[in-house]
């Protein structure tokens, strides 16, 4: 019996509840942490790389500024290629036969706008693969016409440009006044 009464008055332990902190906040010591880079939007606002900055004194078409355009390049055409992907599932999925004809007709309008639409972007990545191979050769953001520098600023905002703003736009007045 008396060990049944040394069982009994023996107290359990309690547990201290310790509330969890909700700061998010962490402190780092000696690690070494990578910036992100600001981002624009690129190619309808899917793919993101952040536009090179030139530094000081840099060369024109340095390594660096070829390494950042063939990943503006690459990341433009792989966008492109999800787009055709994702049409072709859409004709796909969405090929039925309606019967009213009116429905068919407008099916086959949206039909053919898309396929108009993958057919300018498949001549894109066309010339997106013909600035890869000029980037390669040394011979990307100089000018087709007057070999001058096209440009940091234009490359970025049309990275297939083969042509100086000052050449380009000679061409657009030519075009016009030979047009109408």
């Amino acid at each position: 019996m008396a060990v049944k009464k040394a069982i009994k008055t023996k107290k359990k332990p309690v547990k201290k509840v310790v509330p969890k902190k909700t700061s998010t906040k962490k402190v780092v010591k000696h690690k070494k942490v990578l910036k992100a880079k600001p981002v624009v939007s690129i190619a309808n606002n899917k793919s993101k790389i952040a536009p090179y900055k030139p530094k000081k004194n840099e060369k024109y078409m340095s390594a660096a500024m070829k390494r950042h355009f063939i990943a503006v390049l690459l990341l433009w055409k792989e966008h492109l290629k999800d787009e055709m992907q994702k049409t072709f599932d859409h004709l796909k999925t969405k090929g039925e036969t309606y019967a009213d004809p009116i429905d068919r007709a407008s099916q086959e309008e949206e039909f053919a706008f898309e396929l108009r639409t993958r057919d300018r972007e498949r001549k894109l990545i066309n010339k997106i693969a013909i600035s890869i191979e000029k980037i390669k050769q040394d011979e990307y953001g100089w000018c087709e016409s007057c070999g001058d520098e096209i440009g940091v600023k234009r490359l970025e905002a049309r990275p297939t440009a083969t042509h100086c703003i000052d050449c380009k736009t000679l061409d657009e007045i030519k075009e016009k006044q030979l047009g109408g």
